[in-house]
C-alpha cells in the first residue's frame, strides 16, 4: 500500500474540470473493506446498574474524591461546567483540568470501591444533586469499542499507509484549523458508495484523537451506516434518536483512546434528509461544537439522496472521494457542481485506488 498527495491539476483531470477549492489530494492503495458486526450491550452510566465490570460515574468520581485527585470545592465547578455545557462528570473534570484523561479511565477501570459506595447516596451524588438542581447525573453511554482488524492506523501504525493518513490529518489541520475555541467540522462526502468514505472517516477521527484533541466520530449515513462494523459495536442507539429527541446522544469510549468518542447512526429513520435538514441536526452540531476539537461527520454519497449535502451546509468543510476506475468523471463534476450550492469549502480530495 501507498499514497501520494498531487496538487489541484491533477484533480482537475481527475474530475474534467477546474476546481480551485480543492487544492490537493490523496492517492491511495489498500485492500477492499471486510468488517463483521459485534454485539456490544449499552451501559447506564450513572447510580443505576453498570455492565461489562466498568465503574459508574458516580463510583468513579467517589474514587477520585477519595484519592484526593478532586476537592469539594472543585465538585462546585465541576457541577456549574456540567449544567452549562451539558458535560458528564467526567467530560467536566478534565475540561477544568482538575483531573487527566488518564486519571478519569483509571477512575472507571479500577477494581474494588471506597467505602462511600456502599452509600445509597454518596457524598458526590448529593453534593452534586444540592449544587445543580435539575441536573440530572445518570447518563446513557454505549459499551467501549474497538478498532477493527481493518483499521491499519491501529493495527500497524508505522505502516506507509498509515504514515500518509497521518500526513493527511497534518495537511487538513492547516487547510481548516479550530478556531477560538469551536470545533474543527469535517464532513467526508462521495459521489457513490464503496469508495472508501467510511473507514477513511475512521481513520481521520483516530488520527485526530491521537494528537489528545477531543474527537467526535459521527456516522451520519442512516441509508448504509458502516462505523458500527469498522468498531465492532451494536448500533441499536445512535444519532438518528439524537437528532428525534434533542437528548444528549448515546456515546461509545474508544478503547486506547479517551478522548476519542464514537455516535454510531442509530435505527434507520423512515425520513432522512427531513430529519437532517429540518433544523435539529444542526442544533446538534451547535452544541457539539463546543464540547470537542474535531468532529468528523461521515456523510452518505450523493448517489443516495441530498442527506450529503445538508450534512456539508451544516459542517462547513468537506473532504471529497473518489476512487478510479468507480467514479465517473460525471459523477465527480456532479459532486463538486452541487457542493458549490451548500456553500462549503471543499477542504481537499482523496482518490482510492483499491
Amino acid at each position: 500500500m501507498n499514497a501520494e498527495f498531487v496538487g489541484k491539476d491533477e484533480l482537475a483531470r481527475t474530475t474534467g474540470e477546474e476546481t480551485p477549492q480543492a487544492e490537493a489530494t490523496l492517492v491511495q492503495e489498500r485492500p477492499v473493506l471486510s468488517a463483521q458486526p459485534a454485539e456490544a450491550l449499552a451501559v447506564a452510566v450513572g447510580p443505576v446498574t453498570v455492565e461489562h465490570g466498568v465503574r459508574s460515574e458516580q463510583e468513579a468520581a467517589d474514587s477520585l474524591l477519595a484519592q484526593h485527585k478532586i476537592t469539594i470545592s472543585d465538585l462546585q465547578r465541576i457541577s456549574e461546567a456540567m449544567q452549562d455545557q451539558n458535560l458528564t462528570f467526567g467530560e467536566a473534570a478534565v475540561q477544568l483540568g482538575f483531573v487527566s484523561a488518564e486519571d478519569i479511565e483509571r477512575a472507571f477501570e479500577l477494581p474494588g470501591a471506597v467505602e462511600s459506595l456502599a452509600q445509597k447516596n454518596s457524598l458526590v451524588e448529593t453534593v452534586l444533586r444540592r449544587m445543580a438542581p435539575g441536573k440530572a447525573l445518570v447518563r446513557r453511554q454505549g459499551a467501549p469499542v474497538k478498532p477493527g482488524e481493518q483499521i491499519m492506523l491501529v493495527r500497524d501504525p508505522y505502516n506507509p499507509y498509515s504514515e500518509q493518513i497521518r500526513a493527511l490529518r497534518t495537511e487538513l489541520l492547516l487547510r481548516c484549523p479550530p478556531r477560538g475555541g469551536s470545533a474543527n467540522i469535517l464532513a467526508l462526502m462521495s459521489a457513490n458508495g464503496a469508495e472508501g468514505r467510511s473507514q477513511l472517516s475512521a481513520e481521520l477521527a483516530i488520527a485526530f484523537a491521537q494528537l489528545g484533541g477531543r474527537t467526535l466520530l459521527v456516522d451520519a449515513d442512516f441509508r448504509s451506516p458502516r462505523q458500527h462494523l469498522l468498531f465492532n459495536c451494536d448500533n441499536t442507539e445512535g444519532l438518528s434518536q439524537a437528532i428525534e429527541t434533542q437528548q444528549p446522544p448515546s456515546l461509545h469510549r474508544v478503547d486506547g483512546l479517551p478522548s476519542m468518542s464514537l455516535l454510531t447512526s442509530g435505527p434507520v429513520p423512515p425520513n432522512p434528509v427531513e430529519l437532517l435538514s429540518d433544523g435539529r441536526f444542526a442544533k446538534c452540531v451547535l452544541r457539539w461544537r463546543d464540547k470537542y476539537e474535531h468532529i468528523v461527520i461521515d456523510a452518505p454519497p450523493l448517489a443516495r439522496g441530498a442527506d450529503g449535502l445538508a450534512i456539508a451546509a451544516i459542517a462547513g468543510n468537506v473532504l471529497v472521494l473518489t476512487r478510479t476506475k468507480h467514479t465517473s468523471h460525471k459523477q465527480a463534476r456532479e459532486l463538486l457542481r452541487r457542493l458549490v450550492n451548500t456553500q462549503a469549502q471543499i477542504v481537499g480530495a482523496v482518490v482510492n485506488n483499491f
